[in-house]
Protein backbone atom coordinates (compact mmCIF):
# COMPACT_ATOMS: atom_id res chain seq x y z
CA UNK A 1 0.00 0.00 0.00
CA UNK A 2 1.40 3.25 -0.90
CA UNK A 3 1.16 6.04 1.38
CA UNK A 4 2.42 10.07 0.99
CA UNK A 5 2.21 12.60 3.41
CA UNK A 6 1.76 15.91 1.97
CA UNK A 7 1.98 19.92 3.32
CA UNK A 8 -0.36 22.35 2.01
CA UNK A 9 1.81 25.18 2.19
CA UNK A 10 -0.04 29.05 1.95
CA UNK A 11 2.09 32.22 1.43
CA UNK A 12 -0.30 34.42 2.86
CA UNK A 13 -1.61 33.99 6.45
CA UNK A 14 -3.93 36.50 7.86
CA UNK A 15 -2.64 36.74 11.56
CA UNK A 16 1.23 36.07 10.62
CA UNK A 17 2.26 37.17 7.58
CA UNK A 18 4.10 34.82 5.06
CA UNK A 19 4.68 32.23 8.17
CA UNK A 20 6.00 29.42 6.24
CA UNK A 21 8.97 31.42 5.72
CA UNK A 22 9.84 32.66 9.17
CA UNK A 23 13.32 32.04 9.44
CA UNK A 24 14.18 32.72 12.92
CA UNK A 25 15.74 29.15 14.03
CA UNK A 26 18.06 29.49 10.53
CA UNK A 27 15.71 26.82 8.88
CA UNK A 28 11.77 27.72 7.39
CA UNK A 29 9.29 27.06 9.68
CA UNK A 30 8.28 24.65 6.69
CA UNK A 31 11.56 22.62 6.81
CA UNK A 32 11.02 22.37 10.20
CA UNK A 33 7.12 20.47 9.56
CA UNK A 34 9.00 18.61 6.18
CA UNK A 35 12.07 17.39 8.53
CA UNK A 36 9.60 16.15 11.70
CA UNK A 37 6.92 14.40 8.63
CA UNK A 38 10.53 12.39 7.39
CA UNK A 39 10.80 11.09 10.39
CA UNK A 40 7.44 9.43 9.67
CA UNK A 41 8.19 5.54 8.78
CA UNK A 42 5.22 4.30 6.43
CA UNK A 43 4.77 7.31 4.17
CA UNK A 44 6.81 6.85 1.29
CA UNK A 45 7.50 10.18 0.71
CA UNK A 46 6.88 13.99 2.06
CA UNK A 47 5.81 16.36 -0.82
CA UNK A 48 4.73 20.04 -0.11
CA UNK A 49 2.33 21.55 -1.90
CA UNK A 50 2.56 25.57 -2.50
CA UNK A 51 0.36 28.32 -3.68
CA UNK A 52 3.18 30.83 -4.23
CA UNK A 53 6.90 30.83 -6.15
CA UNK A 54 8.16 32.23 -3.14
CA UNK A 55 7.92 29.06 -1.35
CA UNK A 56 8.93 26.95 -4.00
CA UNK A 57 12.01 28.52 -4.18
CA UNK A 58 12.45 28.39 -0.29
CA UNK A 59 11.26 24.83 -0.74
CA UNK A 60 14.08 24.18 -3.29
CA UNK A 61 16.83 25.51 -1.35
CA UNK A 62 16.55 23.00 1.30
CA UNK A 63 15.83 20.00 -1.29
CA UNK A 64 12.64 19.08 -1.02
CA UNK A 65 10.06 17.95 -3.26
CA UNK A 66 7.36 20.88 -4.15
CA UNK A 67 4.50 21.19 -6.39
CA UNK A 68 3.24 24.35 -7.33
CA UNK A 69 -0.42 24.31 -7.28
CA UNK A 70 -3.66 26.86 -7.94
CA UNK A 71 -3.71 30.29 -6.03
CA UNK A 72 -7.39 29.30 -6.07
CA UNK A 73 -8.18 26.90 -3.85
CA UNK A 74 -10.21 27.53 -1.09
CA UNK A 75 -8.35 24.93 1.46
CA UNK A 76 -5.26 22.93 1.85
CA UNK A 77 -7.39 19.87 1.45
CA UNK A 78 -8.11 21.13 -2.25
CA UNK A 79 -4.52 21.68 -3.20
CA UNK A 80 -3.78 17.93 -1.94
CA UNK A 81 -6.30 17.02 -4.45
CA UNK A 82 -4.60 18.75 -7.40
CA UNK A 83 -1.41 17.18 -6.00
CA UNK A 84 -2.17 13.92 -5.99
CA UNK A 85 -4.62 13.37 -8.75
CA UNK A 86 -2.13 11.87 -11.15
CA UNK A 87 -0.15 9.99 -8.69
CA UNK A 88 0.18 6.53 -7.60
CA UNK A 89 -0.97 6.31 -4.21
CA UNK A 90 -3.43 4.48 -1.48
CA UNK A 91 -3.30 7.12 1.48
CA UNK A 92 -2.56 10.48 1.95
CA UNK A 93 -1.86 11.73 4.94
CA UNK A 94 -2.67 15.66 5.27
CA UNK A 95 -0.09 17.78 7.86
CA UNK A 96 -0.53 21.28 9.01
CA UNK A 97 2.25 23.37 7.15
CA UNK A 98 2.51 25.04 11.29
CA UNK A 99 3.01 22.47 12.93
CA UNK A 100 6.36 22.26 13.18
CA UNK A 101 6.99 19.89 16.23
CA UNK A 102 4.35 17.34 14.89
CA UNK A 103 5.22 13.93 16.21
CA UNK A 104 6.38 11.82 13.74
CA UNK A 105 4.59 8.44 15.21
CA UNK A 106 1.31 10.40 14.96
CA UNK A 107 2.25 10.43 11.58
CA UNK A 108 2.14 6.82 11.17
CA UNK A 109 0.04 6.13 13.70
CA UNK A 110 -2.72 8.13 11.59
CA UNK A 111 -1.70 6.42 8.15
CA UNK A 112 -1.94 2.61 10.00
CA UNK A 113 -5.71 3.69 11.13
CA UNK A 114 -6.43 3.52 7.19
CA UNK A 115 -4.74 0.41 6.86
CA UNK A 116 -6.21 -1.43 9.45
CA UNK A 117 -10.02 -0.16 9.52
CA UNK A 118 -10.92 -0.78 5.55
CA UNK A 119 -14.45 0.54 5.89
CA UNK A 120 -13.16 3.96 6.66
CA UNK A 121 -12.50 5.99 3.98
CA UNK A 122 -11.00 9.17 6.47
CA UNK A 123 -9.15 9.12 9.61
CA UNK A 124 -8.20 12.16 12.21
CA UNK A 125 -6.48 12.15 15.58
CA UNK A 126 -8.07 13.13 18.98
CA UNK A 127 -6.01 13.92 22.33
CA UNK A 128 -7.02 14.43 26.23
CA UNK A 129 -7.18 18.37 26.98
CA UNK A 130 -4.93 19.77 29.63
CA UNK A 131 -7.13 22.68 30.99
CA UNK A 132 -10.79 23.87 30.96
CA UNK A 133 -9.33 26.64 29.35
CA UNK A 134 -8.41 24.76 26.72
CA UNK A 135 -12.45 23.62 25.70
CA UNK A 136 -13.81 26.72 26.13
CA UNK A 137 -10.94 28.02 23.48
CA UNK A 138 -13.10 28.66 19.97
CA UNK A 139 -10.13 28.04 18.39
CA UNK A 140 -9.34 24.69 19.40
CA UNK A 141 -11.62 22.37 17.85
CA UNK A 142 -13.38 19.43 19.81
CA UNK A 143 -14.92 16.10 18.10
CA UNK A 144 -17.54 14.24 19.62
CA UNK A 145 -17.58 10.26 18.71
CA UNK A 146 -19.66 7.41 19.12
CA UNK A 147 -18.45 3.58 20.79
CA UNK A 148 -16.78 2.67 17.00
CA UNK A 149 -14.52 5.58 17.38
CA UNK A 150 -16.27 6.94 14.42
CA UNK A 151 -16.86 11.27 14.48
CA UNK A 152 -20.33 12.39 15.52
CA UNK A 153 -19.90 15.75 14.92
CA UNK A 154 -16.80 18.82 15.14
CA UNK A 155 -17.54 22.11 16.85
CA UNK A 156 -15.42 24.77 18.12
CA UNK A 157 -17.39 24.77 21.06
CA UNK A 158 -17.36 22.59 23.89
CA UNK A 159 -19.03 19.49 22.92
CA UNK A 160 -20.51 17.74 25.03
CA UNK A 161 -22.40 20.87 26.76
CA UNK A 162 -22.29 19.47 30.38
CA UNK A 163 -25.57 21.18 31.88
CA UNK A 164 -24.99 20.89 35.55
CA UNK A 165 -22.26 22.62 35.06
CA UNK A 166 -22.79 25.33 33.20
CA UNK A 167 -20.91 24.24 29.75
CA UNK A 168 -17.84 22.71 30.90
CA UNK A 169 -17.84 20.27 33.30
CA UNK A 170 -14.75 17.73 33.83
CA UNK A 171 -11.88 18.13 31.42
CA UNK A 172 -11.71 14.14 30.74
CA UNK A 173 -14.82 14.16 28.79
CA UNK A 174 -13.71 15.78 26.18
CA UNK A 175 -11.63 15.16 23.47
CA UNK A 176 -9.32 17.47 21.76
CA UNK A 177 -9.42 17.27 17.68
CA UNK A 178 -5.96 17.70 16.10
CA UNK A 179 -5.59 18.80 12.68
CA UNK A 180 -4.03 16.41 10.86
CA UNK A 181 -5.50 14.03 8.55
CA UNK A 182 -5.81 10.37 6.20
CA UNK A 183 -7.48 9.80 3.50
CA UNK A 184 -7.97 7.12 0.73
CA UNK A 185 -6.86 9.02 -2.94
CA UNK A 186 -10.57 8.38 -4.81
CA UNK A 187 -12.55 9.44 -1.43
CA UNK A 188 -10.37 12.72 -1.04
CA UNK A 189 -11.13 12.99 -5.01
CA UNK A 190 -14.38 12.52 -4.06
CA UNK A 191 -15.20 14.79 -1.15
CA UNK A 192 -13.20 17.97 -2.64
CA UNK A 193 -15.57 18.30 -5.38
CA UNK A 194 -18.38 18.37 -3.46
CA UNK A 195 -19.86 21.63 -2.22
CA UNK A 196 -19.84 23.22 1.30
CA UNK A 197 -22.35 22.35 3.50
CA UNK A 198 -24.71 24.17 5.77
CA UNK A 199 -22.79 22.86 8.84
CA UNK A 200 -18.97 23.47 7.47
CA UNK A 201 -19.75 27.21 6.64
CA UNK A 202 -21.04 27.73 9.84
CA UNK A 203 -18.28 26.28 11.78
CA UNK A 204 -15.44 27.04 9.08
CA UNK A 205 -14.77 23.55 9.62
CA UNK A 206 -14.14 21.47 6.49
CA UNK A 207 -14.26 18.01 7.95
CA UNK A 208 -18.20 18.49 9.16
CA UNK A 209 -18.59 18.08 4.74
CA UNK A 210 -17.86 14.47 5.38
CA UNK A 211 -20.28 13.95 8.40
CA UNK A 212 -22.89 16.02 6.07
CA UNK A 213 -22.20 14.03 3.76
CA UNK A 214 -23.15 10.43 5.20
CA UNK A 215 -19.34 9.15 5.34
CA UNK A 216 -17.47 8.11 8.56
CA UNK A 217 -14.38 9.19 9.80
CA UNK A 218 -11.92 7.20 12.31
CA UNK A 219 -10.64 9.27 15.35
CA UNK A 220 -7.91 7.93 16.93
CA UNK A 221 -6.21 8.96 20.29
CA UNK A 222 -2.41 9.74 20.72
CA UNK A 223 -0.95 11.59 23.86
CA UNK A 224 1.58 14.00 22.25
CA UNK A 225 -0.14 17.22 21.07
CA UNK A 226 1.18 20.27 19.81
CA UNK A 227 0.19 23.68 19.04
CA UNK A 228 -0.33 25.02 15.43
CA UNK A 229 1.63 28.22 14.96
CA UNK A 230 -0.95 31.32 14.02
CA UNK A 231 0.47 34.20 15.40
CA UNK A 232 4.18 35.47 15.70
CA UNK A 233 3.85 35.48 19.59
CA UNK A 234 3.60 31.71 18.82
CA UNK A 235 6.37 31.29 16.84
CA UNK A 236 8.73 33.49 19.24
CA UNK A 237 7.63 30.61 21.74
CA UNK A 238 8.57 28.10 19.40
CA UNK A 239 12.01 29.47 18.31
CA UNK A 240 12.53 29.57 21.96
CA UNK A 241 11.93 26.01 22.43
CA UNK A 242 14.03 25.24 19.75
CA UNK A 243 17.04 27.28 20.61
CA UNK A 244 16.51 25.93 24.30
CA UNK A 245 16.79 22.42 22.46
CA UNK A 246 19.87 23.06 20.43
CA UNK A 247 22.06 24.81 23.76
CA UNK A 248 20.75 21.03 25.56
CA UNK A 249 22.54 18.63 22.96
Amino acid sequence: MKILAVIPARFSSTRFAAKVLAKDTGKFLIQHTYEQACLAKLPDKVIIAADDEKVVAAVDSFGAECVLTSMEHKSGTDRIAETVADLDVDIIVNLQADEPEIDPGSIDYLARLLMDNPDYPMATLSADFQNAGQVADPNIVKVVTDGNNSAIYFSRLPIPYDRDNTGVGNIGQYQRHLGIYAYRKEFLLKITKLPQTPLEKIEKLEQLRVIENGYNIFVGKVEHTCDGIDTSEQYAEFVERYKKRKRQK
